[in-house]
Parts: structure tokens; C-alpha cells; sequence
């Protein structure tokens, strides 16, 4: 195929995933994308919870238009973009075909939360690939899972363990916790200073916390219903604080899940609109509540071990946790120009821009050595390259070759995002 077929964008018709912690029906961003993207008609009973833009298997998308050479239709109408891609290899660039293959590297989504997603953490590589290897009905794939979420809406996860201050302040105070990790390492985390390593310090975070995920069911039942019935009760005299009031919230979704106590021990990020969160492998977290474009390495690997009904690996998530403290990165952008933002987390494989555009404004995207794909999420425009021109409005999810200059138009509004390489992978000599 010569090279102007491939410098067209492609239109993907993409795919949802109905879990359970989703938004109901047109609540849901998630379905409101769906239905306009897909011509599928929104079921208001029904849970959407993700829009998968990539080439993953679990949800793939597809080339709605494979286009057209010397007027004639080229392969079949809607191909997946993998296979596509498998085609046509020259549209990923040099760098990216070498480092990773005939694939994209990165996996694109819109995320609609109404209720609290599972505790969980990503594996490393090595990890991911052993997980694969012993249980890969439940590990889909052999890669790692870095991720950012980029807040639509106002947003709330659980990230990272907290500080080694704020932990004894809860072993001080929150006496249900020292009733399941129990009192020998609560005690000894309580006796330690600055002074003493890091190494330290996590070996007995560690210790806790997995005696706290691993408490049997009986023990845990009891212990909740105790905390909850205290902090009711004190609810009547002080203002409980913002942790406290989210396990109340969590205990109602999930009442005898370990889960809901276990909230104490992770730092409660809220998001504003534009923020975004880097998570690495190995560390733990659950989304709460909200709406974000989410980008990651193009896997699915997932290790749960609370709030969820799913299958727990509570040794293995225990055993993978970095058990680093701290609040965790916030990322606000840098802007590339006057109507677009970039997000560049420290991982390769990519990145994230918000294009807002008003009335009458135009945005450019240099050519860059890799490919890229848009999602519109308000208004409408037009896209145009040297060779193709694609009127967009919500809903549409384009995909955009390597070494291709776009150049974005609206009349009225337009707020889309992009997802690519990560730049500073493009500078590596």
C-alpha cells in the first residue's frame, strides 16, 4: 500500500465493558460515547463502565473504513485495528515497530464509576509474565500495566499507602485496625522513629498489612460491624473525618469485605477536572468515584484482593506491593499551546493530551514518529491531513498513523483527547 493510503485516518468503532461498579444507562459518559460511536441504543438498566480504544483482545476495536485504493474497497468493512495494523506495519513508525512490535503499545479508555472498583495493583513485567504462565485463565496476558487517570469529572481513588505519620495516627486511633494486624506489630511500627530504615519500616507495613487482608471472614464480619456502630455513635458528637465517613460509605456497598477497613491504610486522592494520577506496578488503589480517560501498557493484568466479588489473590497482591508511602504525584499537564495540555507520566509507552477548542479555533498536531488515537468526548470539527479530511463530532474515535501533521477545526466547541507514545521515548538516542 503506498504511503498516502496509509497517512489517512481510520474511523474505530470501539468496545464497552459492562461491569458492575459502572454507571447506569445515559448516567453514564461511558454509554453516551457508546451509543453515539457504535449506533447501539442505550440500555437504562444496564451498567457502562468502559470504552476500550486499542488493540487488546478483551476489547478490541475495529477499522470501520478500511478504506479505499483507486476507487476501489480494500479488505474487509470492518477489520479489527490489530489485524489492521498487522497489515499495514508502516502506520505504528521505525521506533515503535521495533520496540514493541506489530501493536499498539498503549490502551485508551473512558471510565464511568458509580461504585467503588476492587483494591487491586498492576504487575511489573516479570510478574505479569509468571501470572500469565501459572493461571492464565485469570492473568489474560504476559505484560505489565502502568496507568494514569485523567479526571473528567470530579474524581476520588484510594492510591498508595499513607505516610508513616499518618499510619500511627490510625494504629492510635482506630482500634479495630490493631484488632486484626494485632498488637505485637502494631506496637513495633508504633515504637519506630526516623531513625530507623525504610527497609524496616516496610517489613512491618508489610506484615500488617497482610495479616489485615488475610483476617477470615467471621473476624473480619465482627470487626465491622464494631467500627461501624462506634463511628455512628460518634458521629452524634464530632465530625468524622473524610476517611472515616468513605468507610461508612464503602461499609454500605460492601459490609463484611475486608476492603472497607482496609481503606485506612491508603491515601484518599480527590481529583479536580484536568488532574491527573500516575500509578506504577505494584502499588494498590481503587477508584471510587467518577469519570476519566484512562490510558495504560496494552494489558488487562489485574491482581484484586477487596471490595469486589471477582477472584482474590490476596498472597500474591501482598507479596507484589512495593509498600511505598506517601501521597502520590498529581499530575496537572504542561500546555503545548493555547488550547492543549499534555500529561507525560515516567512510562514509554504513552501519553495523554486535552484539546479544548472554543468557536472559530484551530489546533495543530505535528507529525510524530508514532501513531496516536483521538477520542471526541463534546462538540464537533473537522480533522484534516495532507491526504484525508474527517468531519468529527462526539462519539468519534479516530485513529491516526505515524509522520502525520492534523490539523483540528471547529465552528462552535470541541473537547477531545489523544492518546500516543510517550514523547521522551521519541528522544532516547
Amino acid at each position: 500500500m503506498d504511503s498516502e493510503f496509509n497517512g489517512r485516518l481510520r474511523r474505530l468503532r470501539c468496545s464497552v465493558q459492562n461491569y458492575d461498579w459502572g454507571k447506569l444507562g445515559t448516567d453514564s459518559q461511558v454509554a453516551r460515547l457508546y451509543e453515539l460511536n457504535s449506533a447501539s441504543k442505550i440500555q437504562l438498566d444496564k451498567s457502562y463502565a468502559e470504552l476500550w480504544m486499542g488493540t487488546h483482545e478483551s476489547g478490541p476495536s475495529f477499522v470501520v473504513d478500511s478504506g479505499m485504493e483507486n476507487g476501489a474497497a480494500v479488505g474487509p468493512p470492518c477489520v479489527t485495528l490489530k489485524k489492521w495494523i498487522a497489515k499495514n506495519p508502516d502506520v505504528l513508525g521505525d521506533k515503535v515497530l521495533h520496540k514493541w512490535g506489530c501493536d499498539l503499545p498503549f490502551l485508551f479508555k473512558v471510565l464511568s464509576i458509580a461504585k467503588p472498583l476492587s483494591i487491586q495493583a498492576h504487575p511489573d513485567k516479570e510478574l505479569a509474565k509468571m501470572l500469565h504462565k501459572l493461571h492464565s485463565d485469570v492473568y489474560k496476558d504476559d505484560n505489565h500495566k502502568p496507568e494514569m487517570a485523567l479526571a473528567i469529572t470530579k474524581f476520588e481513588a484510594l492510591c498508595g499507602f499513607i505516610s508513616t505519620k499518618e499510619l500511627k495516627d490510625v494504629l492510635q486511633n482506630i482500634p479495630e485496625i490493631v484488632e486484626l494486624v494485632g498488637s505485637a506489630d502494631a506496637n513495633k511500627y508504633l515504637s519506630m522513629n526516623e531513625e530507623d530504615k525504610e527497609e524496616k519500616l516496610k517489613g512491618v507495613l508489610r506484615s500488617m498489612f497482610t495479616q489485615l487482608m488475610s483476617a477470615n471472614k467471621e473476624m473480619t464480619s465482627k470487626v465491622i460491624s464494631k467500627l461501624k456502630n462506634r463511628l455512628h455513635m460518634e458521629s452524634q458528637v464530632r465530625q468524622l473525618t473524610d476517611k472515616e465517613q468513605l468507610v461508612l460509605r464503602l461499609e454500605k456497598l460492601y459490609p463484611t469485605d475486608i476492603g472497607v477497613v482496609s481503606a485506612f491504610f491508603f491515601n484518599h486522592v480527590k481529583l479536580n477536572p484536568g488532574q491527573a494520577l500516575c500509578l506504577g506496578a505494584n502499588e494498590p488503589h481503587a477508584y471510587i468515584h467518577g469519570e476519566c480517560i484512562e490510558c495504560m501498557a496494552t494489558s488487562d493484568n489485574v491482581v484484586r484482593a477487596g471490595l469486589t466479588p471477582k477472584f482474590r489473590d490476596i498472597q500474591t497482591l501482598c507479596s507484589m506491593l512495593t509498600y511505598k508511602q506517601g501521597m502520590p504525584e498529581i499530575l496537572k499537564g504542561f500546555p503545548l499551546n493555547p488550547y492543549v495540555t499534555r500529561y507525560l507520566p515516567p512510562f514509554d509507552e504513552f501519553e495523554v493530551d486535552s484539546c479544548i477548542l472554543p468557536g472559530k479555533a484551530s489546533a495543530v498536531f505535528p507529525a510524530i514518529p508514532g501513531p496516536s488515537i483521538f477520542v471526541v468526548i463534546a462538540g464537533d470539527g473537522e480533522m484534516e491531513t495532507g491526504s484525508s479530511k474527517e468531519t468529527v463530532n462526539e462519539g468519534d474515535v479516530i485513529f491516526a498513523p505515524s509522520n502525520v501533521e492534523i490539523n483540528i477545526t471547529t465552528a462552535s466547541k470541541l473537547h477531545l483527547y489523544r492518546a500516543g507514545v510517550n514523547s521522551r521515548f521519541f528522544q532516547i538516542l
